[in-house]
């Protein structure tokens, strides 16, 4: 349902570190109109209302009234509650990851808006960064993945273990990458300072020989996120902290794609994305499907690595 206006009523939901992001970027668009800002922490969405003269709602049912669409960047554990009320209410739904804090769900998600011709898009920046390099121009396919995705301690996303948190950043470039469906999963995880596992590792090997070997970490003393892709002729390795990369497959990427404002501001890319899906109905950036995709394989990682 595109909306046939130059500009949209936007508005987000949850006033933490990234709905103060998405916030930003919508202020920022001379296409949005950005309503305001709803948490169930007043103070917290007083505050960010305030920095952007916003309106801060008490009521997430009049908030998503007042919108054309909204992001929902609440706490994981709750995106289903919000992308699910914006979307049975007829909005677009810009949702951070995950899609859902269950495929099941994120499948319920995906048929309320197929159902209601909605754009629902899911915030997996680093397909933008894949993007300005030309990863995904790239005809051949790779033949094994290795990456590290290390987190330093924080309060933020401890709903969910670092598989749904970290590692589904990954594996949404991992299921992009791949050509034929999974065969075989294998896992181990750790507690280290949550009821949840704080460290992962995976082994996925898929019908064609393609073989990813994940981990992640939410518990690191560094920073430290690596991805190294194999192709028949060569690896690409990427850091996706410094945004380097080394290129020895022969296949002309882009050297300078941290200047893309695709790799600089990947978030920002992604929100841009979105409003041109709504008003222009251009292709969705970051389709749900993919989104689920990810969901999926992160919870099977966790299923398989029970604790």
């Amino acid at each position: 349902m595109r909306i046939h206006d130059t500009q949209m009523k936007a508005g987000v939901i949850g006033a933490g570190v990234f709905g103060g992001h998405h916030a930003r970027k919508y202020a920022a668009s001379d296409r949005v109109h950005l309503a305001g800002v709803y948490d169930t922490d007043a103070g917290r969405a007083e505050a960010l209302a305030a920095q952007l003269d916003i309106r801060a709602y008490t009521d997430l049912e009049a908030l998503i009234s007042d919108c054309d669409a909204v992001t929902v960047a609440s706490p994981a554990v709750h995106h289903y509650t919000g992308v699910k009320a914006a979307l049975q209410a007829g909005k677009h739904v810009l949702a951070e990851k995950p899609l859902a804090d269950t495929a099941v769900r994120g499948k319920e998600l995906i048929a309320i808006a197929g159902e209601r011709n909605l754009v629902l898009q899911v915030g997996h920046q680093e397909r933008f960064v894949f993007n300005a390099m030309g990863v995904f121009d790239i005809d051949e396919a790779p033949r094994r993945i290795s990456a590290r995705r290390m987190g330093l301690r924080s309060a933020r996303n401890l709903d969910v273990s670092v598989t749904v948190d970290l590692m589904i950043h990954d594996l949404d470039l991992v299921m992009a990458l791949a050509r034929a469906p999974l065969a075989r999963l294998e896992a181990s995880a750790r507690k280290i300072f949550t009821d949840l596992p704080d460290a992962a590792e995976a082994r996925m090997v898929f019908e064609d020989g393609f073989e990813a070997m994940l981990e992640s970490s939410r518990a690191a003393e560094a920073l430290d996120r690596v991805m190294r892709i194999d192709y028949a002729g060569g690896f690409l390795e990427v850091d996706f902290v410094a945004k380097t990369f080394i290129n020895e497959t022969g296949f002309d990427l882009n050297a300078d794609f941290a200047e893309d404002p695709k790799a600089k501001d990947s978030l920002g890319a992604n929100v841009n994305a979105f409003i041109e899906s709504v008003l222009d109905g251009t292709p969705v950036a970051v389709p749900a499907e993919a989104g689920l995709a990810a969901l999926a394989v992160a919870r099977d990682i966790d299923r398989a690595a029970a604790l």
